[in-house]
């Protein structure tokens, strides 16, 4: 058995390679290339050693490098850069290091704690898919959030009346709308009839609304100087012909991941979950994965998820901590889904209002629910059960009963 440490970078990678007795027998650096990704294999063959018995502990998921070792049967580790950084300081008080030494103390850790870290195991392809679409959607979320915030700050400036003119801003209406009468004298030069041609033409389908959206349109408001109009103008156009695309890939996206998401034999199971909906469900879904032994119990999946706090015990002293070393991803996605639930669950409710009053802040106590919700999906996940709320009501009035004293 030999082990293996990668210290990984964007061109480089410093290899070390250690046997069981703790030895370094190979360093080499080598490059994030084809080339380079089969030097690490010549460096293996020379140890005659096969790839099953070769552990590699890496610090990342991210990386071509693991594609690469996963195709090639071995067995990879994810460190994570804090364990990391505590087994250095163990190692060196000056925390003095470099791109060699951090290689070889990755191959120390597997040597000598391998038990203490999970080994990599990909989901299918499937959830891959499902997780790199929830991805996409996320990173079209923050950018048409980003640019729709200043094409708010341009028309309050300018031409406020079309803020609220449809029902949101970054609806398709709004935009081609904007596209088209980025001024509001332009707009306001728009007969009825004019009004109703474009909206029809764009596919609004709202007609008892149109004269609502009229009278809206033509209502008196604060007019900017004409200079400060014309100056803003090619600004409302730019923006709303780069929002649009955006807006309509993320639908697009959406309903590519709606299918996929109902290809998985656990959907039903994460689509049953109270005030999920399209995207919550899927994201759910990938953030748990393919493989139930991942997680033996559900306090694994909430440390991962950062939902339950760090506890740090010694002597009579204790202090409770935020946990900061945790899939940020997984806790944003679970949050969400914790305030979602709000509307569509009745103990998730009503838990709110009775922690609500004892947190810091709304993200404090839809920490604290997602940290209840996720024990709850992790019991479902593990017995392929979907979510009952009626049932799950029966099980806290008996738990309830069984806690209570008896007289």
């Amino acid at each position: 058995m030999l082990y293996f440490g990668i210290d990984w970078s964007e061109d480089q990678h410093n290899l070390c390679i250690r046997n069981a007795a703790g030895a370094a027998i190979s360093r080499v650096a080598f490059e994030h290339s084809l080339a380079g990704f089969e030097r690490l294999e010549v460096e293996r063959r020379k140890l005659n050693v096969p790839a099953s018995d070769c552990p590699v502990a890496i610090e990342t998921t991210y990386n071509l490098v693991v594609d690469f070792l996963l195709e090639h049967d071995y067995p990879v580790y994810i460190v994570p850069p804090q364990a990391t950084e505590g087994y250095r300081n163990r190692q060196r008080s000056s925390g003095a290091h470099d791109d060699d030494s951090d290689a070889a103390l990755l191959a120390d850790i597997l040597r000598t704690d391998r038990e203490s870290h999970r080994r990599l195991r990909p989901n299918t392809a499937l959830t891959q898919q499902i997780l790199a679409q929830v991805r996409l959607i996320e990173i079209l979320r923050r950018s048409i959030q980003r640019q729709s915030n200043q094409l708010r700050a341009v028309l309050r400036r300018t031409y406020a009346p079309a803020v609220g003119l449809f029902s949101d801003l970054t609806a398709p209406i709004t935009l081609q709308f904007l596209s088209q009468y980025p001024t509001a004298c332009e707009a306001q030069a728009l007969s009825r009839q004019a009004f109703e041609t474009f909206l029809r033409a764009h596919g609004y389908t709202r007609s008892d609304l149109i004269p609502l959206r009229y009278a809206r349109l033509q209502e008196p408001a604060p007019a900017a100087q004409p200079a400060v109009v014309q100056a803003y103008r090619s600004q409302v156009q730019t923006l709303a012909h780069i929002l649009l695309p955006q807006v309509r890939a993320r639908a697009q996206v959406l309903a590519q991941l709606e299918q996929l998401f109902h290809q998985h034999p656990d959907a039903p199971l994460f689509d049953s979950l109270p005030g999920a909906g399209p995207l919550l469900a899927p994201a759910l879904l990938a953030k748990f994965g393919d493989h139930r032994d991942r997680f033996p119990v559900a306090a694994d999946v909430q440390a991962l998820a950062g939902t339950c706090p760090v506890t740090e015990r010694s002597g009579k002293r204790k202090r409770v901590k935020f946990r900061r070393g945790c899939d940020k991803e997984f806790r944003r996605i679970a949050q969400q889904f914790a305030l979602a639930s709000l509307s569509q669950s009745g103990w998730a409710s009503a838990y709110w209002q009775e922690i609500r009053p004892h947190c810091h802040s709304d993200s404090h106590a839809s920490r604290i629910l997602a940290n209840r919700w996720l024990a709850i999906i992790w019991k479902l996940w593990q017995t392929r059960q979907p979510y009952d709320e009626a049932y799950h009501l029966q099980q806290r009035a008996r738990r309830r009963t069984l806690k209570s004293p008896r007289v």
